[in-house]
């Protein structure tokens, strides 16, 4: 029996503490908090989803704040499925996400925050970011693509812009979903193996999955030097999708009901007005 929505405090649980060592191997990927899943769980998530569209509502009729979530994971770490189940009953109105692939050629003129900072949402909006400028301290770093005096740079320079949003009432949510090495080799089988599916694998998943130790590295620098007050990571179990799915709805919803929140005034004065 789960240990129920009222108890959990996901956000507490799973925040990483700024300015920690981080070491992965310490973390379990299968950890459910106790959590089964069962009927309680499932009615848990769905109250959630229903909190985060009349949260999400409540910051768009505001319109003082803003807020950007990012997701990153290795490779079948689950994003795209995060994001489809999670953000499932939001109004599109009210929410952008915006993939972070290999930079254009213009983008790579720029400096690497500067399609980052074009992609950051406006007031009353939730942004969603399916990797992020953090590729730019991990996938650069794993496979040298520029020197280390130069990416070993842009964790303050990460710091420093993160601290900006927050400064600007941009609250900054990032996600780290941690599955297993075994686990992705399943996912990857069963993506071979269903015919709805092999369109997601590629030649790629598997020579990145070679570099699984760089990348975890890369990974435990970026969570431990990159996390802080103004913009906190949390770790999320991902091996089982239920509760990567549970954890994450959670910690949105606790995010948006500390902001306190609250309806505008109404521009007219109601008592006033008169129908013919």
């Amino acid at each position: 029996m789960g240990k129920g929505a009222d108890v959990t405090n996901f956000s507490k649980e799973l925040r990483l503490k700024p300015g920690k060592k981080v070491d992965l191997s310490k973390l379990d990927p299968e950890e459910t908090l106790g959590w089964e899943k069962n009927g309680a769980m499932k009615k848990a998530l769905e109250k959630a989803v229903q909190r985060l569209d009349d949260l999400q509502y409540l910051m768009y009729a505001e319109d003082k704040r803003a807020l950007l979530i990012v997701f990153q994971a290795l490779d079948a770490g689950g994003k795209d499925g995060t994001i489809r189940h999670v953000m499932s009953g939001v109004n599109p109105q009210g929410c952008r996400v915006t993939p972070f692939k290999t930079p254009s050629s213009e983008e790579a003129a720029h400096d690497f925050l500067w399609r980052v900072h074009k992609a950051v949402p406006p007031r009353g909006q939730i942004g969603i970011f399916n990797r992020s400028h953090y590729e730019d301290v991990l996938v650069v770093r794993v496979h040298n693509l520029v020197p280390k005096e130069v990416w070993s740079e842009r964790y303050q320079q990460i710091n420093r812009f993160e601290e900006t949003l927050a400064a600007n009432n941009i609250t900054v949510l990032k996600f780290f979903l941690h599955i297993s090495k075994d686990e992705q080799k399943k996912r990857f089988m069963e993506r071979i193996d269903d015919a709805d599916k092999r369109w997601k694998i590629s030649a790629s998943d598997f020579n990145e999955r070679k570099f699984w130790g760089e990348y975890t590295q890369a990974y435990e620098a970026a969570l431990a030097k990159c996390g802080t007050d103004a913009a906190p990571w949390y770790v999320i179990p991902a091996n089982k999708k239920w509760f990567r799915n549970l954890a994450v709805s959670h910690i949105i919803v606790e995010t948006l009901e500390e902001m306190k929140m609250k309806f505008p005034p109404p521009t007219i004065n109601i008592r006033n007005l008169k129908w013919k």
